[in-house]
C-alpha cells in the first residue's frame, strides 16, 4: 500500500510493500490503463493486458523525487481469485533488482526470489505475498482474500490476512455516478491496506488513495478528494479506538517512585529519586520518600530509567505512523517535508487528543520546480515565488524552512536571508550543483543527511545530485575520505564557526550501503522477532542490490560516514537524531549507530532529547527533566546510559496528563512489545 514511508528511504520489505498502491488485474477488455498521480501531477502509469492464454501482463512505473519503481509482471488467476503462478522483473525505487517467481501446483507452493526460495505444502485457500510487486497484483491478492470463507487467508510464515468492508459512497465518473466501497486488509503490515472497489457483484478495483497520491482508472482522477475524505474518516475511527485502548489517565498528582532519571543537559544519569507530576507538568524531584504528598497514582521506578521524551528530528509523519512513534518513546517529531494542510490537520487532531501521537513541529518545505522535484510543501519556479513561500510560512508561525534538491544555488542566500529576517532557521539538502560548504556560507543553519555532507568532498560541479547519484556517488567515493585530512578539518571548522547543526540519519543509509540481497537488514536485525511476519521476509531484500564488487566499496564508505559523524561530535558540531525512515524503531537504531561512531551513550541520549528540543525551539517545555517543564517522558526498563540497546524497552510513555501503554500500541501494530508495561497503581486514601 501507498504509505507515507514512500517519501523516505525504504529500509525493509514492509516499506517496499507499503510504497505500492493497488489496482485491479481483472480486465474485461484487452487492456486497462491507470494513472499514478502525485500532488495533483501525473507521475506514472500502469497498464494491465490480458494475453492469449489468459495471463495478465502488467507494466508499472512512476517517478517522485527523481526515483521510483519500474516493473513488468505476468500472472494467471484460477478458482476463488487465487493467483496460480507469477513472475516479476524490474528495478525498485532505489535501483535495486526486482526478481521473483512463485507457483501453486500439485498441492505445493514453490517460490524463488533474489533473496530466498521455498517449497512447502500449500495451505487451503492460501495466498503469497511477493517482496515487491505491482498494484495489479495487490488488488488481486485482496480479491483472493475476499473470496475465502470468513474473508481470511493464510500466507507463508503463518500470516493471517483478513479483509472487511468499511464504507460505501458514490463518486462522479466520466459516464456518471460510480458506487464504490472501501475495504481494509489487515495482518500483513503494521497498518491496514485500504482499497476502493466497485460496489457491485464484480467488486472490481476502483482506486487507491492517500494524501497526495492516487491510483485510479484514466479519466477518474477527479474522484480522488471524495475518496480520500471518506478513507481518512475510516482511518480516524480506527486510530481513535486504539487511543482509547492504550491511554491511562493521570489526574491530579502522580509519583514515579525511586527511579533513575536522565539529566539531559549534563548528559548524566541521576538518582534514584522520586519524580512528581502534577497537572501535566514535572512538579518536583526529591530523594526517595522525602515527601508525604498523597499521590493519586504511583508508578514503581525501581530498575527503570526515566528519560525526557525522545525527539525524531527528521520525520515525515502520517496518521498511522503516529502510534509507531509513540510506542517507541518518541514524544516529539520535527516533520521536514509533508503536505502542509494534511500535516497541520494531523497535528491539530493529536493536540486535541483525538488520536495518540507525538508533538509535531513542522518545517516549511520549499522545492524548486524541475523534472526531479519532490512534490511536497511548496514547489517554486522562481526566486520571487520562493521568497513568498518563506513569508507564508513565517506568517503561520513556522520556525524553520527546509530547502531541497532542485532549489537553484543562487537562490539560497536570498531565501536564507529572508528566513533569518523572520527569525527562522534554514535546513535542508544541499541543492544540486552546490556543495555543503557553499550552502553553509550562503546561510544554512543545519545540514540534513550525512551523504549530503560527504558529497562536499568529491562531488563535481557538473554532477546532478537530484538523481540516485547522491547515493551511488557516496557509495563509490566516501571510502577515500579521511576525517583527519586538512580538507575535512577545514570544513568542520566552518561548521563550528557558523554554529551549523547536522542531522546525519545514519540509519537511513545503513542497509543501503552495507546490505546485499539475501542478508538481513542490519538496521532491523535486532528487532526481527518483534515484527509482523510478512515484514521479516522482506528484511532480506536490499534496496540497492549492490554486486559483490560494489559492496566491497560501499561498506567502507559507510564506515567513513560513521567516522565523520563521530568527528563532527568530537569537534563540537551540534548533532540531532533523525530517521527519515521507519517510525520509532529506526530512531533506536540511529542512537546505536552514534555509539558505534564513538559517541558515549549518555551523550547520545542528550542528542536525542535536549539537542532535539533546543534546536527545534522547544527547549522551554521539553528535552530535559526539570521542575515546571511538560511531563514529556518515557520510562525505560534498564539503563540506556550504560547499554544504548535498552532504549527499545519502553515500559510507559507520558505526555502531559496521560500515559500510554507501549504494549497496547505495539500489539495494535501486530508487533510483539519489548518490555512489560509499568503498572500505574492507584493507592487507597489514607485512613483518618
Amino acid at each position: 500500500m501507498k504509505r507515507r514511508v514512500a517519501l523516505l528511504a525504504r529500509l525493509a520489505a514492509h516499506a517496499a510493500l507499503a510504497a505500492l498502491p493497488v489496482v485491479s488485474s481483472t480486465a474485461a477488455d484487452a487492456a486497462e490503463r491507470f494513472t499514478v498521480t502525485i500532488q495533483g501531477q501525473q507521475a506514472g502509469a500502469m497498464s494491465v493486458e490480458r494475453g492469449a492464454a489468459g495471463e495478465l501482463r502488467v507494466e508499472y512505473s512512476y517517478r517522485d523525487n527523481g526515483r521510483g519503481p519500474d516493473m513488468q509482471e505476468t500472472f494467471r488467476v484460477g478458482e476463488a481469485e487465487r493467483v496460480l503462478d507469477y513472475r516479476v522483473r524490474g528495478s525498485s525505487t532505489f535501483g535495486g533488482e526486482i526478481r521473483e517467481d512463485f507457483a501453486f501446483a500439485d498441492g505445493r507452493l514453490r517460490w524463488n526470489s533474489k533473496v530466498d526460495r521455498g517449497d512447502e505444502a500449500a495451505a487451503p485457500g492460501g495466498v503469497f505475498v511477493p517482496l515487491e510487486s505491482s498494484p495489479a497484483y495487490w488488488s488481486q491478492l485482496l480479491r483472493a482474500v475476499l473470496a475465502q470463507p470468513g474473508q481470511r487467508a493464510v500466507a507463508p510464515g503463518g500470516a493471517q490476512l483478513a479483509s472487511e468492508r468499511l464504507a460505501q459512497i458514490e463518486v462522479d465518473g466520466p459516464q456518471g455516478k460510480v458506487a464504490v466501497a472501501l475495504y481494509a486488509t489487515t495482518g500483513a503490515d503494521v497498518e491496514p491496506w485500504y482499497i476502493w472497489l466497485r460496489d457491485d457483484a464484480s467488486r472490481a478495483f476502483y482506486a487507491v488513495v492517500w494524501p497526495g497520491f492516487l491510483v485510479a482508472p484514466a479519466g477518474h482522477e477527479s474522484a480522488g478528494p471524495a475518496l480520500l475524505a471518506r478513507q481518512m474518516q475510516a482511518q480516524a475511527e480506527r486510530l481513535t479506538s486504539i487511543r482509547q485502548r492504550s491511554t491511562i489517565a493521570l489526574p491530579g498528582l502522580t509519583l514515579i517512585r525511586s527511579v533513575r532519571w536522565f539529566d539531559a543537559k549534563a548528559a548524566a544519569m541521576r538518582g534514584p529519586s522520586d519524580v512528581y507530576l502534577f497537572d501535566g507538568r514535572i512538579a518536583a524531584l526529591t530523594p526517595p520518600g522525602a515527601l508525604d504528598a498523597g499521590p493519586q497514582q504511583v508508578i514503581d521506578g525501581a530498575g527503570r530509567s526515566l528519560l525526557p521524551g525522545l525527539w525524531d528530528m527528521h520525520a515525515h509523519i502520517w496518521p498511522g505512523a503516529a502510534i509507531q512513534h509513540l510506542a517507541a518513546g518518541v514524544t516529539s517529531v520535527r516533520d521536514l517535508a509533508n503536505q502542509n494542510d494534511d500535516l497541520l490537520k494531523l497535528k491539530a487532531r493529536i493536540d486535541r487528543g483525538e488520536i495518540a501521537g507525538p508533538h509535531v513541529v513542522p518545517a516549511g518545505f520549499i522545492e524548486g520546480r524541475s523534472p526531479f522535484s519532490s512534490r511536497n510543501g511548496v514547489v517554486v519556479a522562481t526566486l520571487e515565488e520562493g521568497l513568498r513561500a518563506v513569508d507564508a510560512y513565517a506568517a503561520r508561525g513556522y520556525r524553520q524552512i527546509k530547502l531541497y534538491n532542485s532549489i537553484r544555488p543562487e537562490w539560497v542566500k536570498p531565501l536564507a536571508a529572508r528566513a533569518h529576517a523572520h527569525g527562522m532557521t534554514v535546513a535542508g539538502h544541499v541543492p544540486a550543483f552546490m556543495r555543503a560548504e557553499q550552502a553553509v556560507q550562503a546561510g544554512y543553519d543545519e545540514l540534513t543527511h550525512i551523504n549530503q555532507v560527504m558529497l562536499n568532498f568529491f562531488v563535481r560541479p557538473d554532477q546532478d545530485t537530484r538523481t540516485l547519484l547522491r547515493f551511488t556517488l557516496v557509495g563509490e567515493e566516501a571510502r577515500k575520505v579521511r576525517t583527519q585530512s586538512p580538507e575535512v578539518r577545514r570544513f568542520i571548522a566552518l561548521l563550528r564557526r557558523h554554529g551549523t547543526a547536522v542531522d546525519p540519519t545514519l540509519g537511513a543509509f545503513e542497509a543501503m550501503f552495507t546490505q546485499r540481497d539475501g542478508e538481513p537488514n542490519p538496521s532491523l536485525a535486532a528487532v526481527v522477532d518483534h515484527l509482523p511476519v510478512l515484514w521479516r521476509r522482506g528484511m532480506l531484500n536490499s534496496e540497492m542490490s549492490p554486486t559483490a564488487e560494489q559492496a566491497a566499496r560501499y561498506r567502507p564508505s559507510y564506515t567513513r560516514m560513521l567516522e565523520l559523524t563521530g568527528a563532527l561530535h568530537r569537534a563540537g558540531v551540534p548533532l540531532v537524531a533523525g530517521t527519515d525512515g521507519t517510525p520509532g524503531l529506526l530512531l533506536h537504531r540511529e542512537l546505536e549507530l552514534y555509539v558505534r561512531a564513538g559517541i558515549p551513550a549518555p551523550e547520545v541520549l542528550r542528542i536525542a532529547t535536549w539537542n532535539g528540543a533546543r534546536i527545534a525551539g522547544e527547549g522551554a517545555r521539553s528535552g530535559s527533566i526539570e521542575r515546571g517543564k511538560d511531563a514529556d517522558l518515557v520510562l525505560i526498563e534498564g539503563d540506556p546510559a550504560r547499554d544504548i540497546g535498552h532504549i527499545r524497552r519502553t515500559s510507559l510513555v507520558i505526555k502531559g496528563r496521560e500515559a500510554y501503554s507501549p504494549s497496547a500500541l505495539y500489539e495494535s501494530l501486530g508487533m510483539r512489545p519489548f518490555a512489560a508495561d509499568a503498572v500505574v497503581q492507584r493507592p487507597l486514601p489514607a485512613a483518618r
